[in-house]
């Protein structure tokens, strides 16, 4: 268990946060530390045909060790972690044997993770956890996932009597923006099928996602001086203010769950003059994800008919991109391979949580490529903020379902 922590541990330790505002790939030069560090890694365990691209996608393969022909399956995590809180100098803290009591993250600020609030702890009483200090995520979201993978393919190699068939890894940059698999080379990479390590807590098994869309809408004002303003000041801020307010109030990431939708607002940024709202669509539904976009487009309609004739032209402008679509249509058609994963976990005593994803993965676009591709739990709890955590004992059976996997796809 030990190894898995000194893995996890050096991985997160490399700060590959993403950047939604930068058209490179990777999106950030720091991301470049990390992957190639993966790259001398994969070697070094033994792996065959380890390569990165030019945007630094990694991939690698774990020869067949049986004489009959198998599925080539994949493994596949991203190393960025998420602009949403800083993933700068993170210092992991290891909380051995679990009590089920408050865990102090960092004395000095009051930050505090404690069962009372986030209940899912207490699932893991007992377990060795490993914890931020309270000021930055932990990189759980995906390091895990790479550790696992990672950890994986070494002991295949280590223990060549469990048959398996080929393998393909794969590491992606900015799956944290959305882009993780924009450039992914899915003929190269030569799966038939593969797997995302990329899910939240253990058991966890998706192959159903939502719909996603991001809103960018630039309000536009006319700034004047406050003491002369009547009739003359439009205030951007107050216009998007009150776009903000026409959404509907109750479809919102912190009053949803299940299957439900919502129209997140995560960005806001202006002045008299001009003001910037960014928000993100989400639906498992297509048809409800269709009119979500609708709502957003009616409001701007109504706000630019309103204030048409007073600013001289339309007052705000909105760009509304599709992101990723629910994975369920391409892999439904393939459910023998969720099937397996299934089976892993059983016959691992690991009760399978099979539910749909309340965000998205590489995964999801990987299927409309021609790669389906379901999530599996990569253990994480709390991802994107300083209450992350991930319990050891939950890496460590990620580890052995892929192996599982590998496994059991090899059997006649």
């Amino acid at each position: 268990m030990q190894h898995i922590i000194d893995r996890f541990i050096s991985y997160v330790t490399v700060d590959t946060e993403s950047d939604p505002n930068s058209d490179a790939c990777p999106s950030t030069e720091k991301q470049w530390d990390l992957a190639n560090q993966l790259v001398e890694e994969l070697k070094k365990i033994g792996l065959e045909e380890v390569t990165i691209d030019e945007n630094a996608y990694i991939m690698a393969t774990l020869p067949s060790n049986v004489d009959h022909e198998v599925p080539t399956i994949g493994f596949i995590s991203h190393f960025d972690t998420s602009p949403d809180f800083t993933g700068a100098n993170v210092k992991p803290q290891i909380v051995p044997n679990y009590d089920g009591g408050d865990i102090v993250l960092n004395k000095e600020l009051d930050i505090v993770l404690s069962p009372k609030y986030f209940k899912d702890l207490l699932q893991y009483k007992g377990q060795t956890i490993i914890t931020t200090d309270g000021t930055t995520l932990l990189g759980a979201d995906d390091k895990a996932g790479i550790t696992e993978i990672v950890t994986a393919m070494e002991y295949l190699i280590q223990h060549p009597e469990i048959k398996h068939g080929k393998i393909r890894i794969g590491f992606t940059p900015d799956e944290e923006i959305g882009r993780g698999a924009h450039l992914f080379d899915v003929e190269k990479f030569g799966a038939d099928w593969a797997y995302t390590m990329d899910g939240s807590q253990i058991g966890e098994l998706e192959y159903e996602n939502f719909n996603a869309a991001g809103a960018k809408l630039t309000f536009s004002g006319k700034s004047v001086h406050p003491g002369y303003a009547k009739g003359k000041m439009i205030n951007s801020l107050l216009i998007a203010n009150k776009f903000i307010s026409k959404l509907p109030k109750d479809e919102v990431p912190q009053k949803t769950s299940g299957y439900e939708g919502f129209f997140h607002v995560n960005h806001i940024t202006g002045t008299i003059e001009n003001t910037e709202v960014q928000l993100i669509i989400r639906d498992h539904n297509l048809k409800k994800f269709e009119d979500r976009k609708k709502t957003i487009e009616k409001i701007v309609k109504k706000i630019n008919k309103k204030f048409a004739s007073k600013f001289g032209g339309p007052i705000v402008e909105c760009v509304i991109e599709d992101q990723y679509f629910n994975m369920k249509q391409k892999v439904e058609p393939e459910m023998h391979i969720v099937d397996i994963a299934e089976k892993a976990m059983k016959e691992l005593g690991i009760k399978p949580l099979i539910k749909a994803i309340r965000g998205g993965t590489d995964g999801a676009q990987l299927s409309y490529m021609g790669l389906p591709c379901p999530n599996i739990f990569a253990g994480g709890h709390n991802f994107h903020g300083k209450y992350e955590y991930v319990p050891v004992e939950s890496m460590q059976k990620a580890v052995e379902v892929i192996v599982k996997i590998a496994e059991l796809t090899a059997k006649k």
